[in-house]
């Protein structure tokens, strides 16, 4: 399967296996911009897979509703970069609604999709990566999954936590993106981030599709630098597996962190803020950050603006050499 697939498959046997699950969004009734949710509405009916008015708060507001009256509400906002309008909804209600009420009202059961990151043209309201404005949010959870396999183990953990979950989807991988998913129902462990190369000379960690560009940044340092480099998927952004990443850096005293949104107040500020504060007396050179530049995404100079094998394996050089 490919992502979408496997993405269609999670929410398939997330329908079939809870009678109180249902999906609505923008265009969801037919498929979704991405087929996300294709045959869906044919197989369990119009009452369970709807469309929603243009409206990302409404579509926020409708899920907490309903998760609060004992729905198992799955959301989608067509884009991440839309996600703004829904972000009281999300942040001050959702979050906190268990919080508020003393326990008397929970919504844990909503979780909302969101296809995020760069497409190759997408331009500055198609390419965000919002994840670290809903990471500042006590009471959510923050997951993003790096391919098919664990888009679906990772989307079933989300639906069934009882969290609220924001599930955002990298969207160049929906189709470019394919492994022998298992077709059977299967979770995986949020909050735990993945070692997926071994290394003892640096770490670097992404997640997303950044995952996919240090894979390769690992090999350019293994053949041209004789560098060992520990890949690190941290899967789960909020709460992120900070013991997985501390235990690597105190092994190879390197932190090299790469994502997609902004450098100021990215997500890899907070990790690079709290390895320091763990691992400082390991460190052998200053954390590094690659990612997107402050400034709004660009359409034609977008090559320029990501965070590509070689501005990372440039990072590695850097901290290689210091």
């Amino acid at each position: 399967m490919n992502l979408f697939q496997a993405i269609n498959n999670s929410l398939d046997l997330a329908l079939s296996s809870d009678p109180t699950a249902i999906i609505f969004g923008e265009d969801v009734a037919f498929g979704g911009v991405f087929r996300c949710t294709v045959g869906l509405q044919e197989k369990h009916g119009k009452s369970r897979v709807f469309n929603t008015p243009l409206c990302e708060q409404g579509i926020a507001g409708f899920g907490i509703g309903a998760a609060t009256a004992g729905a198992t509400a799955i959301a989608e906002i067509q884009f991440a970069d839309y996600i703004l309008p829904a972000f009281d909804q999300i942040c001050n209600e959702a979050a906190k609604y268990r919080y508020r009420s003393g326990g008397l009202y929970d919504c844990g059961s909503l979780t909302i999709r969101a296809p995020c990151s760069a497409v190759g043209h997408g331009a500055l309201y198609h390419s965000q990566s919002p994840e670290a404005f809903f990471a500042h949010c006590p009471g959510l959870k923050v997951v993003v999954p790096r391919g098919p396999i664990k888009a679906k183990g990772l989307l079933l953990s989300c639906i069934r936590d009882k969290n609220p979950c924001l599930f955002f989807e990298p969207k160049i991988l929906y189709r470019s993106a394919v492994e022998q998913v298992p077709v059977k129902e299967y979770t995986m462990p949020l909050s735990k981030a993945d070692v997926l190369v071994e290394g003892d000379d640096i770490t670097l960690v992404g997640w997303g599709t950044q995952v996919h560009v240090l894979r390769e940044v690992c090999q350019l340092a293994k053949d041209q630098l004789n560098v060992s480099c520990e890949l690190i998927d941290l899967v789960t952004i909020l709460p992120w597996d900070k013991e997985t990443i501390a235990q690597s850096v105190k092994k190879t005293g390197r932190l090299l962190i790469a994502h997609e949104a902004p450098l100021t107040s990215g997500f890899g500020a907070e990790i690079a803020a709290s390895i320091q504060h763990d691992c400082f007396l390991n460190l052998e050179a200053p954390i590094e950050r690659v990612t997107g530049f402050d400034t709004p995404f660009p359409h034609m100079f977008e090559p320029f603006y990501m965070p590509d094998k070689w501005r990372c394996f440039e990072a590695v050089k850097k901290l290689v050499n210091y």
